[in-house]
């Protein structure tokens, strides 16, 4: 079966998103409402981007089969029960995997479990679409039971780490434009219809976001996140992602201490990126 390209996913996907973000003004103001907020600078902002992003998304990952797909719509999904009915008594994963350990399941840990089971869902439809192409069995063809669940924990991670950049106007979306054309070096390659239907929903929604008229949230963020995890895990064996792995635990256990934001803006180079098309204060 022919694969569908990544400039294909990408369009669609981006007309997805920006046809689904401009369509918000036809809702209530009564649905409006539940969706505004106020960020970090005290503008206020709505979160439907985030319902957005994972419409467009999801659309344009629908070639790449069910598992980049159930991980988009599983992240959103989870993300946005976090964004409308969140505990803000637990911050950070420490704070949710404590509150676990009491015995209080927030809403934040709630979404952690979560992302664990649909992440590893994900990734077993990832492998198993896999060993299918190639006319294989599990013996000769993709990753073991192993590589399955660090995929699973991979597509988690992801989703966890784009949701920790979402803290100022266009970063998270940023962050999922570089990542996805790092996967698209190669479009030949698995993964690179998912990859490019990443980039195609950040790169329609990241006008709105550094206006500060809206923002990812949870629903947004956690969507891209495992998105982009997702389309890693269709190109990689047990090796890259145990690598990939490594590293995602490692930012996530730093941002549990220091501050993205301050090493953000303390770092040449990263500082500009950071600050490129958004407003001056």
């Amino acid at each position: 079966m022919r694969r569908t390209g990544p400039a294909a996913a990408g369009l669609v996907a981006a007309v997805g998103a920006g046809t689904a973000y401009r369509l918000r003004g036809a809702l209530p103001d009564s649905v409006l409402a539940r969706f505004r907020r106020t960020n970090h600078a005290g503008e206020e902002v709505t979160l439907l981007e985030g319902a957005a992003f994972v419409l467009g998304a999801s659309v344009g990952a629908v070639p790449s089969g069910p598992g980049p797909l159930l991980a988009t719509t599983a992240a959103g999904l989870l993300g946005g029960v976090d964004d409308l009915a969140g505990d803000s008594s637990s911050k950070g994963l420490r704070g949710h995997l404590g509150a676990l350990r009491h015995g209080r399941l927030t809403t934040g840990s709630a979404k952690v479990l979560g992302l664990a089971v649909s992440g590893l869902a994900a990734a077993a439809l990832v492998d198993r679409r896999s060993r299918r192409a190639a006319g294989g069995h599990l013996s000769t063809c993709g990753p073991g039971a192993v590589g399955t669940l660090l995929g699973g924990a991979v597509i988690a991670g992801s989703a966890n780490l784009v949701n920790l950049l979402d803290l100022r106007p266009g970063r998270a979306l940023k962050a999922s434009q570089l990542a996805s054309v790092a996967l698209l070096v190669r479009p030949s390659r698995p993964g690179a219809a998912a990859a490019g239907a990443a980039l195609g929903a950040a790169a329609a929604l990241l006008g709105p976001d550094l206006r500060e008229e809206a923002m990812l949230g949870d629903t947004g963020a956690n969507a891209a996140g495992a998105l982009l995890g997702a389309a890693f895990v269709e190109r990689s064996g047990t090796r890259g992602r145990f690598v990939a792995l490594a590293v995602l635990t490692a930012l996530t256990l730093a941002s549990e201490r220091v501050s993205f934001t301050q090493v953000i803006e303390s770092t040449p180079g990263l500082r500009e990126l950071d600050a490129l098309g958004r407003r001056r204060r």
